[in-house]
């Protein structure tokens, strides 16, 4: 942690090396406005309580460089930050209370598109080849992936994106529960990401979500014929209006479609994948035979 030199006794102030806030994306515009006004709103209530930047920062515990990012909109404040803030300016809950608007744009754009998808979805199918799908990882497993990413993230960005995907399960304490069909590669199964200790929990939070009466999973073996997944996932979702959204990483450029020509495509060739792979309850079975192999 790096120290503040201007504060007495030696006391740390967090800068770039342990983040306060996140980056705002610049082409989220909603998010961008929200970030500015409530860095706005802060600057104000600062000034008019007749505290200098640098001073507000050491009560609060944050570099004076710091501040000016978030008052400036140029960081996105976490909510202990608010939370002390208020406290410090005495703004009676006014500040405290920007979290509700926050916290709705704290996650990358495409990241919040795809969440409220799954959120209104009446039916998901979700195919996928090289790794077990977000809705299905553990914390741990997921941040395993985040870190082994190159160039590397920041420690706060890794625990920012293992925030929005643990968040985006809800889906699975909806109701009414949406229809979740999932279908994954025995490979990525057996890769011990994180370690023996994280592969073994995943696997069995694998078989706690398999076991649940709305989520069918299906294990495709890595001993089978040619199949329409070999060229990446498929992702289709319906909603209770009779529209459908999907993508498919070999068909259409990748392209979210929403046709029903394009659709069918897809459909038809998830459907032939869950044909080809091993059923739900040979699925379990092959699950728990690999977590006593552990």
């Amino acid at each position: 942690m790096r120290h503040d030199g201007g504060r007495g006794g030696g006391g740390s102030a967090k800068e770039e090396a342990d983040e306060p806030g996140w980056e705002v994306d610049p082409d989220d515009e909603w998010g961008v406005a929200v970030i500015t006004t409530v860095g706005r709103q802060l600057k104000l209530r600062r000034e008019a309580v007749g505290m200098r930047a640098a001073e507000f920062g050491r009560a609060v515990g944050y570099g004076e460089d710091m501040i000016y990012k978030i008052e400036g909109g140029k960081r996105i404040p976490r909510q202990d930050f608010l939370d002390k803030a208020d406290e410090v300016l005495g703004a009676g809950g006014l500040i405290a209370a920007a979290w509700e608007d926050v916290k709705k744009v704290r996650y990358p754009k495409k990241v919040r598109a795809l969440g409220k998808l799954e959120s209104k979805a009446v039916e998901i199918g979700l195919y996928e080849c090289n790794s077990i799908h977000g809705l299905l990882q553990t914390p741990e497993h997921a941040r395993a992936l985040f870190e082994a990413c190159q160039p590397p993230y920041s420690p706060d960005d890794v625990e920012r994106m293992v925030t929005a995907r643990m968040d985006r399960q809800s889906v699975f304490d909806r109701n009414p529960a949406p229809a979740i069909h999932f279908v994954m590669e025995e490979a990525p199964l057996r890769r011990e990401i994180g370690g023996t200790m994280v592969w073994h929990r995943q696997l069995e939070r694998l078989l706690e979500l398999g076991r649940l009466w709305n989520v069918t999973l299906q294990v495709m073996p890595t001993k089978s014929d040619a199949h329409p997944g070999l060229d990446g996932r498929i992702e289709l979702l319906k909603f209770a209006d009779g529209t459908a959204v999907g993508r498919g990483d070999g068909a259409f450029n990748g392209r979210p479609v929403s046709e029903p020509r394009q659709l069918r495509i897809l459909e038809l060739q998830f459907n032939t994948i869950r044909a080809q792979a091993l059923t739900p309850r040979e699925s379990l079975a092959f699950l728990k035979r690999l977590l006593g192999e552990t």
